[in-house]
């Protein structure tokens, strides 16, 4: 075998999501984990207001092209070996989207590719797998969004079981949250909204009860970061994290009686982050209690990963 054909491809990968988007550029190689070169993310909420007039907003449309601007120059001083970008569920919704793939290709050179719930579910499960401690088969793990959640059971040997349900943290805040702090009855009705669609999820996710119940997405690894107190994000001391729901009713609580002002500096919560944090912690509860789970293994890795792993495969 040639050393060409052995050498590490360097990659770069664009996650934009509802709430945030996310830059990987890393080593990739079969049979070995990715070796991350650079990693970013900015909180950018292109997905504001889509739920209710579905259409993108120009600001927030402007605030992601900037973005994705400064990115490409980034990237290009990385010589990457190949590029994809991906855009989730205001992408999808949005009457204006082909506007913004348009001007996205005109003003930042990027080929957008909107994937499907079903997609985005199918390579996040590939990210959360290059990561996951020995000893973990069946999985059945959960991506809450800005704008979907995905619910996926991983058996070996067996096709995922993959379902999407239109509830994300932007989307919840938009659609029920309307006080700072939510009132008791804004939050019961989310908590049935919640409950409802995760029963209707996992209707045929037989045995799902059995497998290891794995989270990934930025409000579960902000809940783990706030429930060690952590003064900046350390990766490592979140990844594989076990999140008790004691713990995460308790964070829900904690954030549940404070306004979004008064949720600023507390520790280990990621900055811009406080206004959709208590509709995350409502979300994890609410699926936890509704499935039984007493606590949730932390993936710090997921779609990001999912898609330079989806890029490498598709370039051998």
């Amino acid at each position: 075998m040639s050393a060409s054909s052995v050498r590490p491809r360097r990659l770069a990968g664009i996650d934009i999501g509802t709430l945030t988007c996310r830059l990987l550029i890393a080593d990739c190689s079969p049979q070995t984990p990715l070796k991350e070169l650079r990693s970013e993310r900015r909180i950018l909420r292109l997905g504001e207001g889509v739920d209710q007039h579905k259409r993108l907003s120009q600001a927030a449309m402007d605030r992601v092209i900037q973005c994705l601007q400064e990115w490409k120059a980034v990237i290009e001083t990385y010589r990457v070996d190949g590029c994809t970008a991906v855009a989730t569920s205001a992408v999808r919704d949005a009457a204006n989207r082909a506007e913004f793939l348009e001007k996205v290709k005109r003003e930042a050179g990027f080929d957008v590719e909107v994937i499907t719930g079903d997609e985005e579910a199918r390579r996040t499960l590939l990210g959360i797998r290059s990561g996951l401690p020995d000893g973990v088969s069946d999985m059945l793990a959960l991506d809450i969004g800005g704008g979907s959640t995905e619910f996926i059971l991983d058996r070996p040997d067996q096709q995922p079981v993959v379902r999407s349900i239109d509830i994300g943290v932007v989307r919840l805040c938009e659609r029920l949250l309307h006080h700072d702090p939510p009132t008791s009855e804004e939050v019961g009705q989310a908590r049935d909204w919640i409950a409802r669609e995760t029963r209707a999820a996992v209707t045929e996710m037989t045995g799902y009860e059995a497998a290891t119940f794995v989270g990934t997405a930025g409000t579960i690894t902000a809940l783990a970061s706030m429930a060690q107190k952590l003064s900046v994000y350390e990766p490592a001391r979140i990844h594989n994290y076990r999140l008790t729901l004691a713990t995460v009713q308790g964070l829900e609580q904690t954030l549940l009686t404070r306004k979004k002002a008064d949720r600023v500096g507390l520790p280990g919560l990621e900055k811009n982050r406080e206004e959709v944090i208590a509709a995350g912690a409502i979300i994890i509860r609410t699926v936890m209690e509704t499935l039984g789970m007493s606590a949730v293994l932390v993936s710090d890795l997921g779609l990001r990963e999912g898609v330079l792993l989806h890029l490498g495969s598709a370039m051998r």
